[in-house]
């Protein structure tokens, strides 16, 4: 019986495992060991171990765009906050098929690549774009409006991009919470605006802390929109490591810069269980 179990444990994790070997923890550990090399006057990895990589990282051009990632993911995290928490309260409330109907709209663009969409932002907001047309159309503008390579641009894209990861997590905090409650504040006097909050913010915490993480986390790594959106006029930690394994051809240096935002990460989801999250809640 002993060992019939233990097959069938290791027929059903042993795929699971080795998946998670070969593309997570052996990638991981090569990223990690590369941080730590160097390269020559060819650009070639030398194997040799150095701690230059990461002096290299407190670099004032460095601490510059640090500071710029922390500033863009943290005002894409508050606009998705406001934007969605509302959004999610009506999804919540809903009841038949308006409420698929509106689940279904945050659901319908992770059916597009994210890449291509932005592309559809860069198209609309530039010069010659839907944008510039209709306000010259109405007379706002004399002449075309630069909209692009703006860190306002940016953060637009980011919220764009991210917004659903924000709007799901609020919607199950939301979902769950108790009605009974909110009618014994009514009941009691409560205005509608000291029920939330009083009763329906705090009650709904874990959604925002959790959507807040899976907006503000991927943010300092999404290069692509930066890129496309900034015009290289509002990096993110994301621009400079995707510089350094491609244009820089410096692997040792982008790894550590990986390993940094790897480190970030792990602080901000112990952060989240030190306040009494489940790491299960970012999962979903």
């Amino acid at each position: 019986m002993k060992r019939s179990n233990t097959l069938s444990a290791i027929i059903m994790v042993g795929p699971v495992t080795l998946v998670m070997l070969l593309l997570v923890a052996i990638p991981l550990v090569y990223v990690a060991v590369m941080s730590f090399c160097s390269i020559d006057e060819s650009y070639n990895v030398v194997y040799r171990f150095t701690v230059e990589n990461y002096a290299r990282l407190v670099d004032a051009d460095y601490l510059r765009i640090y500071a710029q990632s922390m500033i863009i993911a943290a005002l894409t995290t508050l606009i998705s906050l406001l934007v969605s928490y509302p959004f999610a309260m009506v999804i919540a409330r809903c009841e038949g098929k308006m409420k698929n109907i509106l689940y279904m709209l945050v659901i319908i663009p992770f059916w597009t690549n994210s890449l291509i969409r932005i592309y559809g932002w860069r198209t609309f907001l530039g010069t010659n774009g839907w944008l510039n047309w209709i306000f010259q159309t109405l007379g706002i503008a004399n002449e075309p409006v630069e909209f692009l390579f703006k860190r306002g641009t940016t953060v637009l894209g980011m919220v764009y991009c991210l917004i659903p990861f924000m709007v799901l997590p609020l919607y199950t905090a939301i979902e769950k919470l108790d009605g009974s409650l909110l009618e014994a504040s009514s009941d009691l006097g409560a205005r509608k605006l000291t029920t939330i909050f009083k009763i329906v913010i705090p009650l709904t915490a874990s959604g925002i802390f959790s959507g807040c993480l899976m907006v503000f986390i991927p943010c300092l790594g999404y290069f692509f929109v930066s890129e496309i959106l900034g015009g290289g006029n509002s990096d993110v930690i994301g621009n400079l490591i995707e510089r350094q394994f491609q244009s820089g051809n410096n692997w040792p240096l982008g790894s550590a810069l990986s390993i940094i935002l790897i480190l970030i990460t792990l602080a901000l989801v112990k952060l989240f269980q030190k306040t009494g999250g489940n790491v299960d809640e970012l999962a979903m």
